[in-house]
């Protein structure tokens, strides 16, 4: 039989327990860097496939190892996130959430189950390939500065020396079935901007003798927007956006500060750390100009994510070939960020998206909400997909 065709049937067999595996990490969530359970889950996975690992790398990540023939030929690394997102799931499921306040929003679970399901298949697959494939459960994406950071720092790749690296995230605008590729840049780097505006407060009726930070901080949003909007070059994609503003008074009380929270990404790291400097420098002068202060507070957070053009318009091949052309779409860039983007400055990446949605069961939330759910026969093309990316990258590289 041919190898896609094993392949093919040991993901159609191996679904029902892919998806009970799944069902167990969603309905026991842990948050970023505590997710002890799930960590100890998934060691007792492979210890049942007898797959060889080390756990403990920040504390709850696990690196596994496949050996093929000839091990020491190549290596291919693959990672899935473990952790979950602080949201009260709202879904009417069996297999709900039992941790109130924490839910896999972001379909880590379906990463984690289905690299569990990779796993199974490529231990079992190990004699026809050569190389060796590196498995990384990694903790904390969802989390500054970010999981993947940390365990390139603590020498997760040290003994391994991947030549390349694979990992996969779901997508909802996307029906399952399909999956997504998009060759060089594709996600953006992130940062989390904290401002404290101070000036004096007391009756609202009175402002003549008051330092008002409400409408300091008001100008400062307008003003930094416009930085932004005018100052960033046209072909190099900008946000900055602010999502929280707390300002603790009242009706009639102006209060002595005002919170500002937001993030601003970017694709270019000149420009990130330029806007940078520009931002703190504006927002200090126009408070100080009207009379107030500003603390302004740059968490440089995860850098721009880009997926190596040669591997990754082979992984593009290799997928038409297995689930038909049809069924692989191009991506668009895209604002949001992934710490997957540090495996990507290291070492040649790619990063592509599964298809979850099904509009017929009503499946189609958005990740981080808490009605997020998936159509759970993307785990199959999940587990095949990443199966036959792995090996023929494996091939590929031990021909050269």
């Amino acid at each position: 039989m041919a190898l896609i065709s094993k392949i093919k049937q040991l993901s159609s067999a191996y679904l029902d327990e892919i998806i009970e595996i799944r069902r167990k990490i969603h309905e026991n969530p842990e948050l970023s860097f505590e997710e002890f359970k799930t960590g100890k889950y998934i060691q007792q996975k492979l210890t049942e496939y007898q797959i060889p690992f080390k756990s403990g790398y920040v504390k709850t990540g696990i690196s596994a190892i496949i050996e093929g023939k000839n091990p020491k030929s190549k290596t291919i690394a693959l990672r899935a996130d473990i952790d979950a997102l602080p949201i009260l799931e709202k879904n009417k499921v069996e297999y709900c959430s039992k941790n109130a306040g924490i839910m896999h929003a972001c379909g880590h679970d379906v990463h984690t189950a289905s690299l569990l399901g990779t796993a199974k298949i490529l231990n079992e697959l190990k004699n026809e390939f050569e190389g060796t494939v590196q498995l990384i459960f990694q903790p904390g994406e969802e989390k500054l500065p970010g999981g993947a950071s940390l365990l390139i720092k603590e020498g997760i790749f040290n003994d391994t020396q991947p030549k390349s690296i694979f990992g996969q995230h779901v997508f909802p605008e996307l029906e399952a079935g399909k999956v997504g590729f998009r060759p060089g840049m594709y996600m953006a780097s992130t940062d989390e901007i904290y401002v404290t505006v101070k000036g004096k407060g007391g009756h609202g009726a009175l402002p003549h003798t008051l330092v008002d930070p409400v409408l300091i901080a008001s100008h400062l949003v307008v003003a930094l927007q416009q930085l932004v909007s005018r100052q960033a070059k046209p072909e190099v994609p900008t946000v900055l956006s602010f999502g929280k503003v707390t300002a603790n008074g009242a009706t009639n009380v102006i209060p002595n500060e005002v919170r500002l929270e937001g993030t601003f990404r970017t694709m270019d790291e000149t420009w990130r750390e330029d806007a940078h400097q520009k931002m703190v420098k504006l927002a200090t002068s126009i408070a100080e100009g009207m009379g107030g202060s500003c603390d302004f507070e740059i968490r440089k957070g995860y850098p721009f994510l880009t997926n190596d053009i040669e591997l990754t318009n082979r992984a593009i091949a290799h997928a038409e070939a297995f689930l038909g052309k049809e069924n692989v779409v191009e991506l668009d860039l895209r604002m949001t960020a992934e710490d997957f983007a540090y495996y990507s400055q290291i070492l040649p990446a790619c990063f592509y998206r599964l298809g979850v949605r099904n509009e017929t069961k009503g499946i189609i939330s958005q990740v981080h909400t808490d009605t997020f759910d998936i159509d759970e026969s993307a785990l199959k093309t999940s587990i095949g997909l990443m199966c036959w990316l792995t090996i023929n990258e494996l091939q590929i590289d031990n021909q050269n």
